[in-house]
């Protein structure tokens, strides 16, 4: 499996951005699949993520300004980010939590960049 981000770039904030990202070699199922972030000198965090059920999960930080959407057709997901802030910024990365080994997959990245 291969997570490949896109989408990135640089808004201003309260400006908008979609993120994508493609999965390559698909494996069928998976327990979640979504985003996460990383700031600079900040540890990763969750952003958002579809569940094995198919339901949405947010971080409250981003709840309500950030959408999660898929298109199963393209094997591909969405982050649809309004409202954008400041400590929206970061590399945004794409995430697969699987059943079995190797148990998760991640992209290589994307950056977010917002100036003020």
């Amino acid at each position: 499996v291969q997570l490949v981000e896109s989408g990135g770039g640089l808004v201003q904030a309260g400006g908008s951005l979609r993120l994508s990202c493609v999965e390559f070699n698909s494996r069928g199922l998976f327990n979640t699949m979504g985003w996460y972030r990383q700031a600079p000198g900040k540890q990763r965090e969750f952003v958002a993520r579809f569940e094995i059920g198919g339901s949405a999960t947010y971080s409250d930080s981003v709840k309500g300004r950030f959408t999660i959407s898929r298109d199963i057709d393209k094997n591909t997901i969405y982050l649809q980010m309004n409202s954008l802030k400041p400590e929206d910024a970061g590399i945004y990365y794409c995430h697969q939590a699987l059943q079995s080994f190797p148990y998760e997959y991640w992209g290589q990245g994307t950056q977010v960049t917002i100036s003020s």
